[in-house]
């Protein structure tokens, strides 16, 4: 079971009604930096980039603090953000069928 499912349990079969629980991976990182990281990961330069002036609150990063879950729950994740990555990208290099119809 990946990190996201057991987050969802942990809530579902340990969490209080009512409460908000944000399950992530704990990782803080700019959208610069994930976007530079994938495409380095696809073999890929930064040409595909096409900047655009950025929209009335737009984040700049993304961060979700996980500490309510992880003190009330005992969640803690387990893959590493590295290699979460890696196997979506995996999955997305493997399953082309399945997603490239949805872009149409």
């Amino acid at each position: 079971m990946d990190d996201h499912c057991r987050g969802i349990h942990a809530v579902l079969t340990r969490g209080k009604s009512g409460e908000i629980y944000n399950i992530g991976g704990g990782t803080e990182l700019s959208n610069v930096t994930l976007t530079e990281t994938i495409l380095e990961k696809m073999g890929k330069d930064g040409s595909s980039i096409v900047r655009v002036e950025d929209r009335l609150g737009h984040d700049l990063r993304y961060s979700v603090d996980i500490s309510k879950i992880s003190r009330e729950l005992g969640y803690a994740p387990l893959v590493s953000w590295e290699d979460g990555l890696a196997s979506t990208i995996e999955w997305y290099k493997k399953n082309g069928s399945w997603w490239r119809p949805l872009k149409k």
